[in-house]
């Protein structure tokens, strides 16, 4: 009788275990049970907005809820990285993560949340270069030209980028500082504003994401002198690097998917997991080789060691540059 017992109360346990596990097991089946958000701090049109639409098309899909992309620009990302920090920790608001993050740690001197520690990493997008592109009727042809052209105009030539704290803010006061160069710089709210001024030749070079600009490059409304990064562009194999008339000169931009601190671990598991098989898929890959994008794939820990050595290498150029914003 005592071994009946025993037995009936084993298999009480087992019942319960098992349905402990399904439970838990359905801690991430049933996320999401409504749509999630994807913030993105600049207006649509910009890598930014293009690769969280990109992604949250992916999620959709595979995740059975719409991933709902809410453009909030302003105050050089921050506005929306705020929102992101002040959000519910389920899972349903994540931010799309870029260079400004790493670079308004150190450049704003007044932010109401502290990125590294207030974000939860989820997972790397891409890595993509910047392109110093300038406006055709700038009489240059290379990075050589343009520095000439600069220091024999100082007064003459605008920088712009598509916002205070931006990579290509930062690509830009980099390439000041190493070639002592004079330029005025003139912050837009986002890529797609930018673009339109350059376009129409109000400001006349800027260092863009490659994937906003791409398109422009090849249809030759833009002509590009360089490319950021270390090694040439796959995209743009003719066009050289700043580093080959710089030398030293290296800068690129790095996206990705943070979420509020305290998301739960298996949310962030399944966003990193669904993502990382995206990274894989030969559609995505094709479109981010258009776009001229590296993927950096990995789990959330590498993600965050991506903006933690970002954070740290843009403090150097803030604080060389003497930059500040309020």
């Amino acid at each position: 009788m005592q071994r009946l017992v025993t037995s009936a109360f084993a298999a009480v346990l087992a019942a319960a275990g098992l349905v402990l596990v399904q439970a838990s097991g359905a801690v991430a089946v049933d996320y999401p049970t409504r749509p999630p958000h994807i913030i993105v701090g600049y207006p649509a049109g910009g890598t930014t907005d293009i690769l969280a639409r990109l992604f949250g098309d992916w999620l959709s899909k595979r995740l059975g809820q719409q991933f709902i992309v809410e453009n909030r620009p302003g105050a050089g990302n921050n506005l929306a990285t705020e929102s992101v920090v002040k959000a519910a920790a389920d899972g349903y608001t994540l931010l799309l993560v870029n260079p400004a993050n790493a670079v308004n740690a150190s450049l704003y001197k007044k932010l109401n949340f502290v990125f590294l520690r207030d974000i939860d990493p989820v997972v790397g997008l891409i890595r993509v270069p910047n392109v110093m592109e300038v406006h055709p009727s700038v009489p240059v042809k290379t990075v050589a030209e343009f520095i000439a052209y600069v220091k024999a105009n100082p007064d003459k030539v605008n920088i712009a980028s598509s916002g205070n704290g931006t990579s290509i803010h930062l690509s830009g006061e980099l390439f000041k500082m190493m070639t002592g160069t004079t330029m005025t710089h003139i912050p837009y709210k986002g890529s797609a504003p930018m673009l339109t001024d350059l376009l129409g030749g109000q400001v006349q070079v800027t260092f863009d994401n490659l994937p906003s600009s791409i398109a422009h490059i090849k249809a030759g409304k833009l002509h590009a002198l360089a490319v950021t990064t270390a090694q040439r562009s796959e995209e743009l194999p003719d066009v050289p690097t700043v580093a080959e008339t710089v030398p030293g000169f290296e800068a690129s931009a790095f996206f990705g998917f943070g979420v509020p601190k305290g998301t739960p671990k298996e949310i962030v598991e399944l966003l990193n997991k669904e993502v990382n098989l995206a990274l894989r898929d030969p559609a995505i890959l094709a479109k981010l080789k258009e776009l001229g994008g590296t993927p950096i794939p990995g789990s959330a820990a590498d993600f965050g060691k991506v903006v933690a050595d970002e954070t740290a290498k843009w403090e150097k150029v803030v604080n060389t540059a003497n930059l500040s914003v309020n």
